[in-house]
């Protein structure tokens, strides 16, 4: 379990905008740890972790994209049931809010990975590692 820097990315919602997010990312030797989309009617937000935040930051800075840093929790976890519940007690026992979290794990993985977005991410991790 770890802190780790989110960088989301505000661009107009229209076909063939992630390719060229994952092309300039490709072309600066940068990899996509999680990578997530939500979209509006007219843009949409992709939050991503990536190898090399500063760089990405760079990448996106030139072709004037907004781009937001966050910091989130990075938590390697058993992929069974009840193990967000667990997760979710712990934190809102230390009243620390879960503002979003996204995860993928293959179905017979013993263990996932899930990015969470937390109102107190210090705290978050020192209670969870507990």
């Amino acid at each position: 379990m770890q802190i780790a820097k989110q960088l989301a990315i505000f661009l107009d919602n229209r076909p063939g905008m992630l390719a060229r997010v994952a092309d300039a990312l490709a072309e600066a030797k940068i990899n996509i740890f999680a990578i997530t989309t939500s979209d509006t009617v007219d843009h949409t937000v992709i939050r991503m972790v990536v190898s090399d935040y500063r760089k990405a930051l760079h990448v996106f800075e030139e072709h004037g994209t907004l781009v937001v840093e966050d910091d989130v929790l990075i938590i390697s976890g058993s992929n069974k049931p009840g193990e967000l519940a667990r997760l979710a007690h712990k934190l809102a026992d230390a009243k620390v809010n879960i503002e979003y979290c996204y995860s993928a794990t293959p179905p017979d993985a013993k263990k996932g990975l899930m990015v969470m977005r937390v109102t107190n991410p210090a705290k978050a991790l020192k209670v969870l590692n507990l």
